[in-house]
């Protein structure tokens, strides 16, 4: 009597199992969801660093997003550079256009020779914390606060503090120009902007909107609006809001007018060789 229990008992589970199983099945073709094999394909040429660089969250997202898109103009992903966006629209049967290599530029030149400290932070050692707590240990309420958030967001050792000066340094070659640091940065003292032939680029080096002796009593190397840049710069490139000249990259041409015009020293030349006429008048100061 037992063993009939025993088998009837199993004969049902088998019967149900069965039934689950086909009615699962049924279930699954019913709402299955198609997913194209190329985004895999796309993925694969990716770089990995889930960087969020490109927009999308992580290159799996970017891959869907890549191989769903009509037009894939604006999709790019920084990290891999032209040469991934190639091999990505090989993929999907289309072709990249491609675009200027971009990398990060502090837009702050504080350092405490030219922005003195007023006070003194003792609290968490986040820039993201302190500014929500104070506008800064300076008299510029728009400098950098040096407490690295920049530096931790960063995931290719590609910016550090520098300890002179307290103010975070790019490494051109490790930057990717995937925008972490600008979005880690509450001040906005960080931009992307193309890196330029050899890597040469003129910006102004300062983001503060004050009227120009606050902004150079505050720091000795602000912006202080005067409008020189803008009338010497032959090609409109630089536009004067809000007390702050701001240089075009598109439309700069590299021809340093405006940083022998700067009377601040707020524009930054970089990657230049020195010029000839500096040069000379440095040896004979030195001769003499």
């Amino acid at each position: 009597m037992s063993y009939s229990i025993i088998l009837y008992t199993v004969l049902m589970l088998s019967v149900l199992g069965v039934l689950a199983a086909v009615i699962l099945y049924f279930v699954a073709q019913k709402f299955k969801v198609y997913e194209d094999p190329r985004i895999d394909e796309v993925e694969a040429v990716l770089p990995g660093a889930n960087c969020g660089g490109c927009g999308y969250p992580g290159c799996r997202g970017f891959a869907e997003a890549f191989v769903k898109a009509d037009d894939i103009s604006s999709l790019f992903c920084p990290v891999g550079g032209n040469e991934t966006s190639a091999a990505a629209a090989k993929v999907v049967g289309k072709s990249a256009a491609e675009q200027a290599p971009m990398v990060a530029v502090v837009r702050c030149s504080g350092s405490p020779d030219n922005r003195p400290k007023t006070s003194t932070y003792n609290g968490a050692t986040s820039c993201k914390v302190a500014t929500t707590l104070f506008s800064g240990d300076t008299g510029c309420q728009y400098g950098c606060l040096g407490l690295a958030d920049c530096v931790d967001a960063c995931a290719f050792n590609a910016i550090y503090m520098d300890e002179e000066t307290g103010l975070p340094v790019v490494i051109d070659d490790n930057c990717t120009a995937c925008g972490a640091c600008v979005t880690a940065c509450p001040k906005d003292i960080i931009e992307l902007r193309k890196k330029g032939p050899k890597g040469k680029r003129i910006f102004v080096s300062c983001i503060n909107k004050d009227k120009g002796g606050i902004a150079k009593k505050s720091c000795s190397v602000a912006c202080i609006g005067c409008n020189k840049c803008v009338k010497v710069c032959p090609h409109d490139a630089i536009t004067l809001e809000n007390f702050l000249a701001y240089i075009d990259y598109d439309k700069c041409k590299l021809c340093r007018k405006c940083v022998d015009e700067c009377p601040t020293g707020a524009i930054l030349e970089v990657n230049f060789p020195p010029k000839k006429k500096k040069v000379e008048e440095e040896a004979k100061t030195e001769s003499v």
